[in-house]
């Protein structure tokens, strides 16, 4: 049997503050129903619910040497839906409100990966892949490949590291590294973990972990040239044939239109349904109630990345046409007072929700129409994966994961799930709203689009087949 175990610094139902940890309560599960006995590590954070860590069982007590002190830590472990969860648990790191963005980050998360290699003799489970994900769980494989490479107990042992997200690359001073790391010169040079002058634990897992996968086939392409790849472009040329695109998915029982709790009107494809469900949705958000409005959603962090500056260019345009916006994320300030000043101008078609709520965002995908994604760039995305489950139709650009799972409609075929758009130009973004809206008033070629996108499959299971032959591979070679 395959056994792999999942390093990584937040999951659902545990922690969450992005597609990480979606893709950490879904892959494992779905990899556990083709045979393999897929496990995950994670740090056990304060922000966990009680309810939760009443359920955790601690398995023993540990210590590391790190820098210039020992710290101790606890192993627990606990099952979530058939998958065994273990848990690093050292008060000082983790027992804080918040999940990132601590001075002391390369710290805590240099421990993290210390911890678990520690950590792994004492689980009677000797995984043959360490899957690692993002910045957070870089220094893992750096760890492995120094310090336990004579130790036969990990010599057999393979790192995959999966690129969630490329901008994120976890930069700390050099000086600061030296120290903490233990780590000589010698590392902190073009091949190693050296970042413009400075230390960083993504790049130590692109350079030393086995093999490098992402998020989609498109983004894997994307990420080797200047432009998307973030100063690692090279790296990521040098080892392209150690590098894949495997596309996320999303969980099919979780995101359910048919029995999500969430939502008032349970449906799959009809549009009648729909329409109630925007209908009690206008109502509750203070807009006028007409199923002949278009509603345009927009739900997602309110970041550069996310092109908010697409959107904010022509905000007027698209309220100038007869269409309703409803936006819901946190994020930056200058978005959150752009769209507050937007709402006191357009209070009858636009609605504004700072803040990000679960249950508003599902009713809001059950109630929209469009599903606005203007990317400046998207490693995969799972917002549009979730709208078309919901019969929302993606209008995106055409960048990482959106391109591979938004194909353009064609009226004289009736192929296709979505609208989209090639360049990161707002005019270029409101002439295919423009073309979507239009669309929109012909209910039989705009029920045959819902029913395209509806009929797709972006659930694990294709995904976590391709996961199975790539660790069959890797273990061939």
């Amino acid at each position: 049997m395959m056994k792999v175990l999942f390093v990584a610094s937040e999951a659902v139902p545990f922690v969450k503050t992005g597609g990480l940890a979606d893709v950490m309560g879904s892959l494992p599960m779905e990899l556990r129903r083709l045979g393999v006995d897929a496990r995950v590590i994670l740090p056990k954070y304060g922000e966990i619910a009680s309810e939760l860590r009443e359920k955790m069982v601690l398995r023993t007590h540990l210590a590391i040497f790190q820098g210039w002190r020992y710290q101790y830590f606890g192993i627990l472990e606990m099952e979530q839906c058939g998958v065994p969860f273990y848990f690093i648990d050292n008060d000082f790191f983790f027992n804080r409100k918040g999940l990132y963005g601590f001075e002391d980050d390369a710290e805590r998360f240099a421990f993290f990966s210390g911890a678990v290699l520690k950590s792994l003799p004492h689980l009677d489970f000797v995984p043959q892949f360490l899957h690692c994900n993002d910045w957070h769980t870089g220094m893992l494989s750096v760890f492995l490949k120094i310090y336990y490479k004579d130790i036969p107990f990990y010599k057999d042992m393979r790192t995959l590291f999966t690129i969630h997200n490329l901008g994120y690359r976890g930069l700390f001073p050099r000086e600061m590294l030296e120290e903490l790391l233990g780590l000589g010169p010698e590392y902190f040079t073009m091949d190693g973990i050296e970042f413009y002058g400075q230390g960083s634990y993504l790049k130590g897992g692109l350079a030393f972990s086995d093999y490098l996968t992402t998020v989609s086939k498109t983004y894997s392409e994307e990420i080797q040239t200047r432009y998307y790849g973030e100063g690692l472009d090279g790296l990521l040329r040098k080892r392209n044939h150690e590098l894949e695109g495997i596309l996320n998915g999303i969980d099919y029982t979780l995101y359910d239109p048919m029995s999500d709790p969430e939502i008032p009107v349970p449906f799959r494809s009809s549009l009648v349904k729909k329409q109630q469900n925007k209908e009690i949705l206008q109502q509750s958000l203070g807009l006028p109630q007409s199923t002949d409005i278009p509603m345009i959603a927009f739900v997602n962090r309110l970041v550069e990345q996310k092109g908010l500056d697409l959107i904010m260019h022509v905000i007027h345009d698209i309220l100038s046409l007869d269409v309703q916006v409803v936006i819901l994320g946190d994020g930056e300030k200058k978005y959150q007072r752009f769209f507050q000043s937007i709402v006191k101008q357009y209070p009858h078609k636009f609605s504004f929700n700072f803040n990000f709520n679960d249950s508003l965002a599902r009713k809001i995908y059950a109630a929209s129409d469009m599903f606005l994604m203007p990317s400046l760039y998207e490693p995969c995305g799972i917002g549009q994966l979730i709208a078309m489950r919901y019969g929302s139709i993606p209008i995106v650009r055409e960048t990482g994961g959106l391109k591979d799972t938004v194909i353009p409609f064609t009226v004289t075929g009736g192929k296709g799930n979505g609208f989209t758009f090639r360049s990161f130009n707002a005019h270029d973004m409101l002439f295919t709203i423009r073309k979507a809206v239009s669309l929109y008033r012909n209910k039989q070629t705009w029920g045959r689009l819902v029913k395209n996108a509806v009929s797709m499959d972006y659930s694990w299971k294709k995904p976590a087949q391709q996961y199975l032959e790539l660790y069959q591979r890797i273990l061939e070679n």
